[in-house]
C-alpha cells in the first residue's frame, strides 16, 4: 500500500470501523446483498479517519490531501475484479477535440494531454507531490480496500487496441495501464484490477436499519443542530460580457494593459457588478485588505480593486499572478492567457468562501460553474 501502510494502526482501525458501520446501513438505500457506499460518504469517511483535507470543494483530480499526498477516492462494484471505471469527463472541452472524432489516434493524444494537464494542475494548486487512487470495491458482504498510483498517461507509448466507430469507444494502452474513451459521453475510463493483498472489511447488512435510527434518535438527549452555512460566491476567470473570452488587457492579462507601466505578473480576478449587488457586504471595501487562503494552504494579502470594485487582486499585486500564471497555468511571461488554456485544464472560475471578515478561501471550479451560479443567483 502506498498510503495506508504509513498510517497509524489506530486510524486504520477507525477507518475500517466506519466502513463497516456505513456498509451495515445499506438497506436504507438498496436491498442488494452488495453493501452500498455513496462516494461522498467514502470521501468523508477517509478524511475523518486519516485526518486528511477534503478537496471536494475544488474541481480537480484529487478528492483528499494528507500532507503532500493527493488521493482520488473510487468506490465501485467488484464484479470480476478488473473493471473499467470512469476517471475523467471532457464534455465541456469538446470544442478542443471534436475535429479529431474521425482520427482516433489524434483524438486520444488530445484527451491524454488534457488528462495529464489536469493532474499536474491539481498538484500545483494543492501543493501535492503525487496522487494515488484509493479504491473501495464492493462485493456481497464485503468491502475490498486497495491503492493504485494515479499515473500520468505516457503519450509516447500510446497504442490504440480497439475502436468502435465515430460514436463508439476507443480502447488504448500506454504499456502501463488500460484505458478507454467513450466518444459519445466524452468520458475517460481506466481499468482497475483488485490485487490479492486488498484489505478485507466484512460487512453484515442490518435487515431493518430504520429500527436502529429510530431507537437512537428517541433515546438521544443531544439536540441536532445544523452547522451555520458559510457564504460563498463564484467568480469567472474570463470576461462573461464578451462570452467565453479572457480579455487581452484585463483580468488574467492585466499585465498587458496600457496606461502606466505594468508588472510582469500583475493580474486580477473579475468580480461582476451583480455580485456586489446580490451579495452586498460579502467583500470588504476597497480600503480594507484581507487574507486569501489558497488551496495549497498558503495565504496571501488581498483586496478588491479597480473602478466599481470590479476585481480581486493581491497585495502586492503580483502574488496572485505568480500563483495563477506560474504555478497553475504554467504560462510563460509575455504570453496571453486564453480561454482554450482554461478549457484544457478544466477550470474557468473560482469559488471564494468567506471564513470571517478578514479571511477568505479560494477554490477552482469546473467549466461552466460561474454560468450556473449566475443563473441561480443573478435574478434573485
Amino acid at each position: 500500500m502506498i498510503f495506508l501502510d504509513k498510517q497509524p494502526e489506530g486510524q486504520l482501525k477507525e477507518y475500517k470501523t466506519i466502513l463497516n458501520m456505513v456498509g451495515s446501513l445499506s438497506n436504507l438505500f438498496s436491498d442488494s446483498t452488495v453493501p452500498y457506499l455513496y462516494y461522498r460518504v467514502a470521501e468523508n469517511a477517509f478524511c475523518r479517519a486519516f485526518d486528511a483535507e477534503n478537496l471536494s470543494r475544488s474541481d480537480c483530480s484529487a478528492d483528499a490531501r494528507k500532507n503532500e499526498q493527493g488521493v482520488g477516492l473510487k468506490t465501485f462494484h467488484e464484479n470480476n475484479g478488473k473493471t473499467m471505471q470512469k476517471i475523467a469527463e471532457f464534455n465541456k472541452a469538446r470544442d478542443i477535440y471534436k475535429q479529431y472524432l474521425n482520427d482516433h489516434k489524434r483524438l486520444i493524444l488530445e484527451i491524454a494531454n488534457m488528462r495529464n494537464k489536469r493532474i499536474e494542475a491539481t498538484k500545483a494548486v494543492h501543493g501535492i507531490d503525487s496522487i494515488l487512487y484509493h479504491c473501495v470495491s464492493r462485493k456481497p458482504d464485503e468491502f475490498l480496500v486497495y491503492e493504485q498510483a494515479m499515473d500520468i498517461i505516457d503519450i509516447s507509448k500510446i497504442k490504440i487496441s480497439k475502436s468502435g466507430g465515430k460514436s463508439g469507444i476507443v480502447y488504448f494502452t500506454d504499456n502501463k495501464n488500460e484505458y478507454s474513451f467513450n466518444i459519445s459521453k466524452s468520458t475517460l475510463f481506466k481499468r482497475f484490477c483488485t490485487p490479492a493483498n486488498s484489505i478485507k472489511v466484512p460487512i453484515k447488512i442490518i435487515s431493518d436499519p430504520f429500527d436502529i435510527l429510530l431507537a437512537f434518535f428517541s433515546d438521544s438527549k443531544a439536540s441536532v443542530r445544523a452547522a451555520e452555512q458559510k457564504q460563498s460566491v463564484v467568480l469567472p476567470l474570463y470576461s462573461p460580457a464578451k462570452g467565453k473570452v479572457v480579455s487581452k488587457k484585463s483580468g488574467l492579462n492585466q499585465w498587458n494593459a496600457g496606461g502606466r507601466k505594468r508588472k510582469e505578473r500583475e493580474v486580477y480576478i473579475p468580480i461582476p457588478a451583480w455580485i456586489h449587488k446580490t451579495f452586498e457586504g460579502f467583500f470588504p471595501s476597497r480600503k480594507t485588505s484581507f487574507k486569501l487562503r489558497l488551496p495549497n494552504g498558503e495565504t496571501i494579502d488581498a483586496k478588491v480593486c479597480q473602478d466599481n470594485s470590479k476585481g480581486l487582486m493581491s497585495n502586492p499585486n503580483t502574488d496572485l499572478g505568480e500563483w495563477l500564471l506560474d504555478d497553475i497555468l504554467k504560462i510563460a511571461p509575455g504570453k496571453l492567457v486564453t480561454y482554450k488554456l482554461l478549457e484544457e485544464i478544466g477550470i474557468d472560475s473560482v469559488e471564494v468562501e468567506k471564513e470571517s471578515e478578514d479571511l477568505f478561501s479560494i477554490y477552482f471550479k469546473d467549466i461552466g460553474s460561474y454560468e450556473d451560479f449566475a443563473v441561480q443567483h443573478k435574478s434573485a
